[in-house]
Parts: C-alpha cells; sequence; structure tokens
C-alpha cells in the first residue's frame, strides 16, 4: 500500500480576460412579434396589479423561462434599468420540478422599472415588425447585419437594448406573480421575500405583532395559523417560502432490547472531541466518562426515561463503536463526545432547534465535527433548502466545522416499495449526509431518497446503518440493543472525518474529499435511482484504506484559496515510462460555498470548475473529462442542463474521471511535460462571495500495468518546487500526541 500524499506550492492567480460579447439567439430559433406582443400584456397587467396595492412601494415579478437556464441567458433587457436585471433577483424555482424543470425567477423592482420595460418592448416590437416583417431568425440576427443597417436613432432606442430584448424574448414564456400553496393549520416558519422593508414592519403594516424572538433572522419568522391566514389573505406574493414548524422525528427502524452489559472502557484521555446534537445522553452507562453531557431542553416540557435512548446510543458508537461492533472496526480507535440534548423522542420545533444549534456551535468554538442524527418525516420541498439546512450551510461557511448528518428514515407505517424523499435538515448542502446500506451493500429499505433541488447529490455517502440479521449494536440506558436507521450509520462517518481533521491534521475540505473519493472509487454510478439512495458511494470501513492507496496508485492531495476567476498551477509531473503517461487519473474537488435560501433553486452562490490534465503544444489543457465550459467557442456551447448533468455545474462537489479499459493505453506526452490543474470560480450573484474560497482537491494516478511509480513522482515534486508529506499514520499519531500532552512545570 502507498501512503496518500499532500503536495503544498503555490497556486498562482488570474483575472478573467473574457467580455461578453453582442447577444445572440441560440441556433434554430425564431422571434416573432406575437412574442413580444404576449410579454407587452403580461407586462401591463403586473402595471395594473400592483398600482392597486398599497402594502409595498415596488414591484414582485416572476419571468417564467422555457428551460433550465443560465446565468449568461437570463433576461438582460427587460427589467433593467440602471442596475442590471440580475441584482434585481429575490428568489427562483423551477415549474414541474423532477419531471421536466424550468426556471422560474422572481426580481424586485420599482414600478418604473416595469414602465420602461413596456415602453422597450413596444420600441423592439416596432422594430421587429418594420424592419424584419414580424419575424427574425438567429441566421439574421447573429450575422449582425441587418441590425447594424437600422438607423435607432429615429426610434429612441439603442442597438443593445433591441438585441438584450429579442434575446430574452426567446428565453422567456411570460411574465407574472407568484402565489404560493400554503397549509395554514399548523405554527409555520415563513420565509417573506426581501422588498428593502423591515418584516417585522411589514407584518405590523398587516395587522400581524410578532416577538423579536419568532424572528431566525431577517425575513424569516415563526407565524402561528392565525397570523399566517392574515397573511396569506392580505399579500400572499409576499411569501417565498413556508415549512411546518413541528418535525415527528423517526430516530430507528428497529431496536430489539439485550441483556444489561457492563462493558469495560479506559479513562479518556486527550481524545478528539465530536459534538453531538440529539435527544438526551443518560450519565448511567458505562462510557459514561468520555461524555460531557448538556440539557438544554426547556425545563416546561415534561421528559421521560425513551427521550434518552436515541441520543445515548449515538454517542455510545462514536466514543465506543468499533469495541461494540468488532465487525465495524474502523482502526480510528475512540472519541470524547460533547453531547447537547436538544429534542425529546417526540415531535419537536424546528424553530427551537436552529436556534439551539446556532448557539451550540458559537460557544464550542473547538470543536470541528459535528454529529446530527435528528432529521424530519416530511419530505423536504423540491423548490427550496429547509431552514434548517440553510443555518448549517451558513455556519459551516462561516466557521471551521462540519456537520454529519443522517439521511432521515422511513417508518415502520410507510410502504417500504414506495419511495420517499429525505427530510430535512438532510438536503444541507455544506454538510455530509449519510445513507444506510445493508450488509451486502445494497439501500436498506427504510432508505429515503435525494436529489436535493432537483440536481444536487444527496445523500453524499453511505454506510452500514443495520438491517435484519445484521444490526448495529449500540448502548441504551438499559444496555445493550440491537437497532438500524441511519441514525447510526452517521456517526460512523463523524469517526472517520474527526480523525482525519483532529488527529491527521487535514483541512475539512480534503477530509471530505478523501471521503467521498474512497466512497466512490473508480466504477460509482451516476444514475438515478442509485446516487439518489447511495451518493457516490459506500465508504471502506477501514480509515488505511481512506488515507493509503493500492500500490499501483498514487494519491496525492492540494489544497488552495480561490482569490481570482483563474486558480492554477500548471506543475505536476506525472511520471512517464517509454515516452507515454502510463496513467490513467481522476481527481475529486470539495469546498463549502456560501448558499442564499432566498434564492430558491439557485442556492450555491459560487461555482468552482475543475480542470486537470496534459498540457499540450499550445499551452491548452486536456482535462481528463473533456470539460470545455470555460473555452470561449462557439462549438463548445453547452445547455445548461447538459452542464449540470455532465459537469456537476454549481455543485459543491466535483468528481471527474477517466474510465477504467479493458486493455488501457499509455497517453501522448507533449513539448510541456507536465501536467495541470486549473479552478475557474464564477459568481451567481453580482458580488464576490467567492473570494478567498477555500478548496481541496484529491487526484488519484492509477498505473496502466500495474507498477509502483510513487517514488518517481515524489523525486519529481521535489524537483518541481513541491513540498510533498507522506500522510503516515504513525508518524501524525505521534505528532499528534505530543501536540495534546499535558505538561507540568515544577
Amino acid at each position: 500500500m502507498n501512503d496518500v500524499l499532500q503536495l503544498k506550492g503555490t497556486f498562482e492567480q488570474k483575472s478573467s480576460t473574457g467580455r461578453p460579447g453582442a447577444p445572440k439567439l441560440a441556433a434554430n430559433t425564431i422571434v416573432k412579434s406575437e412574442d413580444l406582443s404576449n410579454l407587452h400584456a403580461d407586462l401591463v397587467n403586473l402595471l395594473q396589479f400592483w398600482n392597486s396595492q398599497e402594502i409595498i412601494t415596488g414591484s414582485l415579478v416572476s419571468v417564467y423561462y422555457n428551460k433550465v437556464v443560465a446565468k449568461s441567458n437570463r433576461i438582460n433587457g427587460f427589467l433593467s434599468s440602471s442596475v442590471s436585471a440580475n441584482s434585481s433577483i429575490v428568489g427562483s424555482k423551477f415549474s414541474n420540478p423532477g419531471t421536466k424543470p424550468k426556471h422560474i425567477i422572481i426580481h424586485y423592482v420599482p414600478l418604473a422599472t416595469i414602465h420602461s420595460s413596456i415602453d422597450s418592448v413596444k420600441k423592439a416590437l416596432r422594430i421587429l415588425n418594420e424592419k424584419f416583417d414580424g419575424s427574425i431568425s438567429d441566421k439574421v440576427f447573429n450575422e449582425g447585419e441587418s441590425v447594424e443597417s437600422i438607423n435607432f436613432n429615429h426610434y429612441s432606442f439603442t442597438k443593445s437594448k433591441f438585441q438584450n430584448i429579442i434575446v430574452d424574448s426567446s428565453h422567456v414564456e411570460r411574465f407574472g406573480i407568484e402565489i404560493p400553496s400554503v397549509e395554514s393549520e399548523k405554527n409555520s416558519i415563513i420565509t417573506l421575500y426581501n422588498t428593502n422593508v423591515d418584516a417585522k414592519k411589514l407584518l405590523k403594516q398587516l395587522g400581524i405583532r410578532v416577538q423579536d424572538t419568532s424572528f431566525l433572522n431577517d425575513s424569516t419568522v415563526l407565524l402561528d395559523p392565525v397570523d399566517l391566514n392574515v397573511l396569506l389573505q392580505k399579500a400572499p406574493y409576499l411569501v417565498a417560502m413556508a415549512t411546518e414548524d413541528l418535525s415527528e422525528l423517526v430516530p430507528s427502524d428497529f431496536v430489539e432490547p439485550l441483556e444489561a452489559q457492563q462493558a469495560l472502557i479506559p479513562k479518556p484521555q486527550n481524545e478528539p472531541i465530536i459534538g453531538v446534537i440529539d435527544t438526551l445522553f443518560d450519565d448511567r452507562v458505562y462510557f459514561s466518562e468520555w461524555v460531557e453531557a448538556h440539557n438544554m431542553i426547556a425545563k416546561d416540557i415534561p421528559i421521560e426515561q425513551r427521550d434518552y435512548h436515541h441520543g445515548t446510543a449515538v454517542s455510545s458508537i462514536i466514543v465506543d463503536g468499533a469495541n461494540i461492533n468488532p465487525n465495524l472496526d474502523d482502526g480510528c480507535g475512540r472519541f470524547r463526545v460533547r453531547h447537547f440534548g436538544v429534542a425529546t423522542r417526540k415531535a419537536f420545533s424546528s424553530f427551537s432547534i436552529i436556534r439551539s444549534i446556532k448557539e451550540i456551535i458559537a460557544g464550542n468554538r473547538d470543536i470541528r465535527v459535528w454529529n446530527l442524527s435528528l432529521g424530519s418525516n416530511e419530505e423536504v420541498n423540491r423548490n427550496f433548502i429547509s431552514a434548517e439546512a440553510a443555518v448549517l450551510d451558513q455556519i459551516q461557511f462561516e466557521n471551521d466545522v462540519i456537520f454529519v448528518i443522517a439521511g432521515t428514515n422511513k417508518n415502520s407505517q410507510d410502504d417500504q416499495s414506495i419511495s420517499k424523499r429525505i427530510g430535512s435538515p438532510a438536503d444541507s448542502i455544506n454538510s455530509i449526509i449519510v445513507n444506510s446500506v445493508d450488509s451486502q451493500g445494497n439501500p436498506a429499505t427504510y432508505s429515503r431518497q435525494g436529489i436535493v433541488l432537483s440536481f444536487f447529490t444527496k445523500p453524499d455517502v453511505c454506510y452500514y446503518g443495520g438491517s435484519p440479521g445484521r444490526y448495529i449494536k449500540v448502548c441504551m440506558p438499559q444496555g445493550e440493543a440491537q437497532v438500524s436507521g441511519t441514525s447510526y450509520a452517521a456517526p460512523w462517518i463523524a469517526r472517520k472525518l474527526s480523525y482525519l481533521i483532529d488527529i491527521i491534521g487535514l483541512s475539512k475540505e480534503i477530509a471530505k474529499a478523501l471521503l467521498i473519493d474512497a466512497a466512490a472509487g473508480w466504477e460509482a454510478s451516476t444514475d438515478f435511482p442509485d446516487i439518489a439512495l447511495k451518493g457516490h458511494g459506500i465508504v471502506p470501513i477501514r480509515i488505511e484504506e481512506i488515507i493509503q492507496s493500492p500500490s499501483d496508485e498514487i494519491k496525492f492531495v492540494v489544497s488552495g484559496i480561490s482569490e481570482k476567476y483563474d486558480t492554477y498551477n500548471y506543475s505536476f509531473p506525472v511520471p512517464i515510462s517509454d515516452n507515454k503517461y502510463p496513467f490513467i487519473a481522476k481527481a475529486t474537488l470539495c469546498y463549502f460555498p456560501k448558499c442564499s435560501r432566498n434564492q430558491g433553486v439557485d442556492y450555491t452562490n459560487t461555482e468552482l470548475d475543475i480542470y486537470f490534465g496534459r498540457l499540450d503544444d499550445k499551452g491548452s489543457m486536456k482535462s481528463i473529462n473533456d470539460n470545455k465550459q470555460s473555452i470561449p467557442e462557439k462549438d463548445h456551447y453547452l445547455f445548461e442542463e447538459n452542464a449540470r448533468r455532465l459537469f456537476r455545474k454549481w455543485d459543491n462537489v466535483k468528481r471527474i474521471s477517466e474510465k477504467v479499459k479493458q486493455q488501457p493505453q499509455g497517453k501522448k506526452v507533449y513539448e510541456n511535460r507536465m501536467w495541470g490543474m486549473s479552478i475557474k470560480t464564477k459568481e451567481r450573484l453580482s458580488r464576490r462571495d467567492g473570494d478567498g474560497i477555500h478548496f481541496g482537491v484529491v487526484v488519484t494516478l492509477k498505473e496502466i500495468r500495474g507498477v509502483n511509480r510513487i517514488e518517481d513522482f515524489i523525486h519529481q515534486c521535489s524537483l518541481s518546487g513541491w513540498l510533498v508529506n507522506r500522510i503516515n499514520v504513525e508518524n501524525r499519531l505521534d505528532i499528534y500526541q505530543i501536540a495534546n500532552e499535558e505538561i507540568t512545570f515544577d
């Protein structure tokens, strides 16, 4: 086995040199005067509606597109004034999510902007009728000569405005107002669109008075059924998202108590601490010295003995899981736990738990890895991230922490043959979401499925969570028990993450990438429903299988920070044999982007696009997955749906890989013998949320003839300016022990 290598060097930074050209119509597109007339009528109706209401000073306009639209194809002529239309976006969703999705993007604009758009479309319609007989094709429009010949001063219009209106019309089906479908029988967490008015003031204007403690942030508030009904009657268009506050916890699929046993365990020393947020912990169990427990449940809530079962069982896996379950001994040892009881086994308030989690993380900065095995029985919404998940994503963007979250279970009353979407907070994008498999590697019968927002790969990975005939053994207050559920798969992944981060000393980006890379292997399926149930694959049991690789593989990790559009290094010295590169390659990229829940389905603000491969004689990179998204040539154009499907555009985990062939051949060696890596940074919104974002990449080179070339690679890396460290378990353990020794001065 070879150790995984850690390469430390400098990534260069380069700003984007590309400038957008003139707007173009897609191939085989025709824009007709009736298209513009229909959009004009929509805008007139919107103006009449918003003139008749006095609740907000501006207007909410929903733009219904005819496809999943790329940022470059969002409207640029309509709803633009002194600022771009992109800067006025306050939400987005999909029509027909799960079948053939199409974007619906919501803007908040002044009434004057609608007036201006009405005037613009009238002028564009006049030009289209007078100069093009009411119809213009992509061939006529894109060649430019016909457009250039027009005297736009005669129409008091500009060429660019005309071009933008025509191109916008080819992407937009209609304009309208989104009215949400909301159940109002229970307390609900409501998010309002940003209309530049304080939400508390806005609700007061509607006759709804709420306390400051009912606000989760500036736009999200907890409302009871009476107040929610008032809001829906007077101004339903203000509601961007709504979810029920009460969530039913379904912690496990099966629990079978066994005889109580008093296991032996040494006293804790300086082991890493994993944070657990769960139901209560019973300090009468044999490993209680390893757990620092905190009860955060309100004193007026009655507590029963069963409220200690789930949380105690989860912590028992983190502390002593390998000893209780020898078949799942991961080689990670034991971990201490700081346990926060925030819920009972019955229904709980999501709103209260969110507030508790924010308080917990703020007061426990020393913990890097957190386990959260609580989840909702309700399915996640197809058009927005849950409030719970959004808070977790924000915490992970702002702090050097990572959450491991159970993928949630079907309950025993559910028809096990019918698929059920995962429940919150398993829709958290930055977290690692863990589903369960049985001992044969098949999805557990109680597994619920992703994906999230019709696109994001959730769960991330899967692990052994117990199944009939091979349950997970845990310690509960009454003694040893056998259980199954995603709740008991997640703690095993938390153990591995803490080992990689707290003991080995890796960043959370690299640790997450290593887990996903190890789970995926070389042949991981990307097809539905495989990826919806198992994510990127099953994480290996032994930690050595994650931080070591077979002798015919060279696996190395690199880290960097994106500061400009292109973050690159072109000095990876892949070994050569017989004037060929005798390798196939794969790479896994992970990063933790800032997210915007109010943007709906367009949730992640920053896209990191990875390119890795040989440098040809022209200095261009031949990326191993033939990725050409950032090459500014017409024949490389990709529809947004294909960019997301093929290259995981906007996903914060990217896996690129060459296929393993029966008789692989070596690759051509160019004059420049180095390989390169380039990380392109793109922003969804009109701000630089990606500046300073950290990323981690795991690269694997597999020798096609089975030869071990790691020493040659290390030697060449040193000559090329890289600092190479072996991730050696024994050495890292020694360093960890020395760093955490208590020194007593005489």
